[in-house]
């Protein structure tokens, strides 16, 4: 029986928030001075990706009505790779989930999976490019840059990613992923450059979001500057991301693992596990012992990064579709990350059995935090053991009294009254 109480506490770090989400789109196109590329009466392919961008829907809905005032007719193209089962009725349903859509938006989405050899990178290996991209006149994009979840490198997740593997679609996807870590790191600013010279592509707009997963930051980047500006707005992402606060953790509870949350599913930046095969793993933080306790619907059953965890509950394995789930992890060709853990039938058996396994037989030691998930990392619940510390730190505000975890009878944490207003709090609110 878990017996040991938590405590809430919200970091309380002063961030950049855009508040005006669609002017800010508008303003940044218009500086772009978009007149100059694009001309009345073309066709102009808009790309959207898979990821849990905040505001995305709003963020293309502006995009769009900019490209029609230049006269122009847009589409949203679909720019996710192998993701959705590598399938264009998968792909349509999750950008659907995301608000992007045919009825919601009024332009055509188009998400068949045919690419086109465009011609050969450096390394000799095709350069492959989304069909319906190709045939526009004009090609935007829309990309969050974040340190990616495999590699690191002068770029990362972004606007070259999405030209390469987003609308490089499966065959860009695996052909990168076939050669592991090099094959993002080193070959993907290759075949970018192949794209840049040989594409519609003209602009992308670079969204980076702050540890509170706000709309930090917008700009548009042309492909001009392309390649030496993301690296910029990397390092800015980097510095905004959410951490957890402390470096050394016995036992961290997950609620929520997904592709919403990081592509990863559990975020390796946050819980300092790469687990890629042959490469060393982060020095910090260092945590002993992870309970992942769910895989969010948003995921629609890919339970990529379940391995990342080393305990799990029998609902999570049983929420894992596994036709998208081996078609993402096939196709990203890291396999140790998806292994599947040690499995319980409650959520209170996984944190017993994780507080058992922690190397710190000391209960009242235990170093434990609970969060919603590796994306949402404002508001966290500790143990005792953590309790001093947190108030000694210059950004963690202690908030109320020590209290039991709330297990429902049947073993359910109650996730929602934990993280009211959490992704799954905000989702439970909208279901009843």
């Amino acid at each position: 029986m878990v017996t040991l109480p938590v405590t809430l506490v919200r970091q309380t770090l002063t961030q950049p928030v855009v508040h005006d989400v669609a002017g800010e789109v508008r303003r940044q196109w218009h500086n772009a001075h978009l007149e100059q590329r694009i001309k009345p009466g073309q066709r102009v392919a808009i790309g959207v990706g898979s990821r849990g961008i905040a505001h995305l829907a709003e963020m293309v809905r502006a995009t769009l009505d900019h490209v029609r005032s230049l006269g122009a007719q847009p589409f949203v193209v679909a720019a996710m790779g192998s993701h959705g089962g590598a399938t264009a009725e998968g792909q349509r349903e999750l950008l659907a989930s995301y608000g992007v859509s045919e009825e919601a938006l009024g332009v055509p989405v188009k998400t068949d999976m045919t690419a086109v050899q465009i011609g050969v990178n450096s390394w000799n290996e095709p350069v492959w490019w989304d069909r319906n991209a190709l045939q526009a006149d004009a090609v935007l994009t829309l990309s969050r840059v974040k340190p990616h979840t495999d590699f690191r490198g002068r770029i990362e997740s972004g606007i070259v990613k999405m030209l390469v593997i987003g609308l490089g679609k499966r065959d860009g996807a695996a052909q990168h992923h076939r050669w592991g870590f090099r094959g993002l790191r080193d070959m993907i600013p290759e075949t970018a450059k192949v794209i840049l010279e040989k594409t519609p592509f003209v602009a992308g707009l670079a969204i980076l979001e702050n540890a509170h997963e706000q709309t930090a930051v917008l700009e548009v980047v042309p492909r001009e500057t392309l390649l030496d500006r993301e690296p910029v707005l990397l390092e800015q992402a980097r510095a905004l991301m959410g951490r957890l606060p402390f470096d050394r953790l016995d036992l961290l509870v997950i609620g929520e693992i997904g592709k919403n949350y990081s592509g990863a599913g559990i975020d390796p930046n946050v819980v300092g596990r790469l687990l890629i095969e042959g490469e060393p793993e982060f020095e910090a933080p260092r945590i002993t012992r992870i309970c992942a306790l769910d895989l969010s619907p948003e995921s629609h059953g890919n339970g990529t990064g379940v391995g990342i965890a080393d305990l799990t509950t029998e609902r999570l394995l049983a929420a894992i579709d596994p036709i998208p789930f081996r078609m993402n992890n096939l196709t990203a060709c890291f396999l140790w990350r998806s292994k599947l853990p040690f499995a319980f039938p409650s959520d209170q058996e996984c944190i017993e059995a994780g507080l058992a396994t922690c190397w710190q037989p000391n209960t009242q030691a235990v170093r434990m935090a609970i969060i919603p998930n590796t994306l949402e990392l404002a508001e966290l619940w500790i143990s005792p053991a953590l309790v001093e510390e947190a108030r000694q730190h210059p950004h963690l505000e202690v908030r109320g009294k020590p209290c039991a975890l709330p297990f429902e009878g049947n073993g359910t944490l109650d996730q929602e009254v934990l993280f009211p207003h959490s992704v799954r709090g905000r989702r439970a609110v909208l279901h009843r």
